[in-house]
């Protein structure tokens, strides 16, 4: 059987603010609306109310200028198309490889992972613009919303609609404009995040407060973890007016926090523990028998030279009797000269894998700003190529508290590509295999600056270079290490002109097509790549090339995809032999969609793909549904 259904993406014409959480609500409370799709509120109180949940009449939030805005921001698809740079690629490190660079504004990066990597991530760290007044940051935005439009598609007066383009127009560094630029990214990312998942955020104390309460009202208020203090700067600036500012914040928080187990950070030196007499329990080292702590335990230890030893006065023994007793029996006691007390040994094979992490991330610990900057200048051989970049330890630091091995790590301010270097560098020290994605704008470096007269004309060219020269120091330093070293870039581009117009035409008008038959080879490619991520495909993965008598379809799992024109019957009857896999090579061939590119294919020739599969009975009985997409 099959049914034949339009799907038009990218259609913005239906996107208000509250769109996609509504679309939620009806997923799993269908019975909390009625026949005409209007919500009905006392229903979800009564399913809340019986299932103990108590309610608050508490209301706290933020607000600002703009909130309705980046609320819509954030239910708005992605307007542009994603393209892979084959030459970059190809190369024998990277046709592999399942990490990721991607180049374009992060806010459309992100909403076009939606399709693949929905709950996928397990750790996010970002360092976005702090907003300082000297960091450059300036809301920039080029969406063309009239205030009439906006008034009807976020629920506003025509007023507050008017007074919100017109700062979303006008390069604004307000705590409003940050706060917009913020909230659509944060909530867009939160959806990327594994239930068990975390995300870090840097930032100083100039929008710390504001970035608090924010994610409090995306994240949950009772999924934040703690605030991470940083010691960026270890040296004292006497020119300070006021303080000499010496750390940054780190904000901790989960997707669910119950879901969420922090790792302990690994113990890096256990010198201290040894094995003179050859303990077949392993490396030890002593702990004292007593300590300050009242323990009803008093008793008396007589050594083997037969001196008997009370507790120390006001030192309280640290096991009971009993224990210690076991501890002598298996030679677990140290017993020293006659006149001092015995030691216990504490075993290596004893002690927690790890240690907790603290809250307090010194420069020792987690590396600052003088150790950021050599580490890319040291790679790029140029002196302050970048503004603040942040230590690789520090990031690695993150990565060993919230990922597992095998974890996939998201950067969406990579800057100049500190967490992809983190990972790999990470990946080498404890033999894993976590995956980067780090996006970043072609951010313009400016003209008077060593980056720019070094070649770098913006930002991700310097975390590509940055990244490349990371992984060939790891293999020429390693050169047995099978670890991914490479990774793929691929670009958001503006959609085709005149693409998306005209697809919802007023009453008795029709539909003006776009002319596919104009589309080139690789614009078909790179709606093809935009597709494949929509329907769940992982940016990093090769789409199954599929001969159908000399037409070219292209496979992920069981969606199949007709792309070009020129489909014939020929193809049709071959695309059904396969499907039978009555062949040897056709065993595999498992489609359950088929999805056709609407513009390359006149609607008598849709009719009848989709008429010929209803009628042909095939031998998998499989229910294949066709889709035109436009």
């Amino acid at each position: 059987m099959s049914e034949i259904e339009t799907e038009i993406i990218s259609d913005t014409t239906k996107t208000t603010i509250n769109c996609l959480q509504v679309e939620v609500l009806k997923k799993h409370f269908p019975q909390c609306f009625d026949k005409n799709g209007n919500f009905i509120s006392e229903k979800i109180n009564e399913i809340v109310s019986s299932s103990g949940t108590d309610f608050s009449n508490e209301s706290y939030r933020l607000d600002w200028l703009g909130k309705s805005y980046a609320r819509l921001l954030a239910n708005e698809p992605p307007l542009t198309l994603l393209a892979e740079d084959k030459e970059h690629n190809a190369k024998p490190e990277n046709t592999s490889s399942e990490n990721l660079l991607i180049k374009g504004d992060n806010l459309e990066v992100l909403k076009h992972l939606k399709g693949a990597y929905s709950e996928s991530i397990k750790m996010i760290y970002i360092d976005p613009p702090y907003n300082t007044g000297s960091d450059g940051f300036v809301y920039q935005d080029d969406r063309k919303f009239t205030p009439d439009q906006l008034s009807e598609l976020a629920g506003i007066d025509p007023e507050e609609a008017k007074r919100i383009l017109e700062f979303t127009q006008s390069n604004a560094n307000s705590h409003s404009a940050w706060l917009t630029f913020m909230y659509p990214r944060l909530y867009v990312a939160r959806e990327l995040l594994k239930d068990d998942g975390v995300i870090f955020i840097s930032i100083d104390d100039n929008e710390q407060a504001q970035l608090k309460v924010l994610c409090d009202e995306i994240f949950g208020e009772a999924n934040f973890i703690t605030t991470i203090v940083w010691q960026k700067i270890h040296t004292r600036k006497n020119s300070a007016l006021y303080f000499s500012e010496s750390h940054d914040f780190v904000l901790v928080y989960t997707k669910q926090k119950e879901k969420w187990t922090r790792n302990l950070i690994p113990r890096e030196h256990t010198d201290a523990y040894r094995n003179p007499d050859n303990d077949p329990k392993g490396p030890w080292k002593l702990d004292p028998i007593y300590a300050n702590n009242p323990y009803d335990a008093d008793y008396t230890i007589t050594k083997p030279n037969g001196i008997k030893l009370k507790r120390p006065a006001g030192q309280y023994w640290r096991f009971s009797e009993q224990t210690i007793n076991k501890k002598i029996k298996h030679n677990e006691i140290v017993w020293g000269d006659n006149k001092s007390y015995p030691m216990i040994k504490r075993y290596l094979k004893d002690v927690q894998d790890g240690l907790v992490p603290t809250t307090w991330f010194t420069r020792e610990f987690a590396g600052d700003n003088a150790m950021a900057n050599k580490e890319v200048a040291d790679l790029l051989k140029v002196k302050r190529a970048m503004s603040y970049p942040k230590p690789t330890r520090l990031i690695k630091r993150l990565c060993q508290i919230g990922t597992d091995s095998d974890s996939i790590v998201l950067d969406f301010f990579a800057g100049s590509g500190t967490t992809a270097q983190a990972v790999i560098e990470l990946n080498l020290e404890d033999s894993g295999c976590r995956r980067f994605i780090n996006i970043q704008l072609p951010e313009a470096t400016s003209t008077n600056t060593e980056a720019f007269k070094a070649g770098y004309k913006t930002i991700f060219d310097i975390a590509k270079t940055r990244i490349e020269k990371a992984a060939k120091r790891i293999h020429s330093e390693n050169p047995d290490y099978k670890g991914d070293l490479g990774f793929k870039i691929l670009e958001t581009l503006p959609v085709f002109e005149g693409y998306l117009d005209n697809l919802e035409p007023s009453e008795g008008q029709t539909i003006d097509l776009f002319d596919g038959s104009k589309l080139t080879s690789d614009q078909l490619e790179y709606l093809l790549t935009t597709w494949k991520v929509y329907d769940g495909c992982p940016l990093t993965q090769e789409l199954i090339t599929v001969d159908l008598a000399g037409y070219t379809a292209h496979r992920y799992d069981k969606t199949l995809y007709f792309m070009q024109s020129g489909f014939t019957t020929e193809s049709l009857r071959n695309f059904l032999i396969k499907l039978d896999g009555t062949e040897d090579d056709n065993k595999d061939f498992d489609i359950e969609k088929i999805i056709l590119f609407g513009y390359n294919f006149e609607t008598k020739h849709q009719l009848e793909i989709n008429e010929a599969i209803r009628q042909y009975r095939n031998k998998k009985e499989k229910t294949i549904s066709v889709v035109v997409r436009y």
